[in-house]
């Protein structure tokens, strides 16, 4: 991956370069806005996922999820499907907390995660598992 396991220091305001590693089958991504545990699909290549379900926790206490998808993942779902019983033979792809991006790997979708939260978008997209931590 590239950018991880970086030590340093001084404080950082906002790295976004992720540290992570495995726990059992969940890949952990610490960042300086968020943590992140991926499950992805049977891969262990981290630069390649484009299929993962992702938990992420913020630091107000709140736990968030959603399936990720690249757009190729997708189409690869949906070509699969015809001759089968399965989503009407491919004519469509639902997935009722899918967010699909377009590049594998991930880093990429760590990147995807934090520019979502710096936008203040990220609510409208992952599903919030917890009640509102109390104050």
């Amino acid at each position: 991956m590239g950018h991880l396991a970086r030590q340093t220091a001084l404080p950082q305001a906002h790295d976004p370069r992720p540290r992570g590693g495995w726990d059992k089958s969940w890949y952990q991504v610490h960042t300086d806005i968020f943590e992140a545990s991926f499950l992805p699909n049977g891969l262990m290549d981290l630069d390649v996922v484009c299929n993962a379900h992702v938990l992420v926790h913020l630091p107000d206490g709140s736990q968030w999820s959603a399936t990720v998808f690249t757009i190729t993942e997708v189409e690869r779902l949906m070509v699969s499907g015809p001759g089968s019983d399965e989503a009407l033979g491919g004519a469509y792809f639902r997935v009722p907390d899918a967010l699909i991006v377009r590049n594998p790997g991930i880093d990429n979708i760590t990147q995807v995660i934090a520019r979502l939260i710096e936008t203040d978008t990220f609510a409208d997209i992952f599903q919030r598992l917890n009640e509102c931590p109390r104050a």
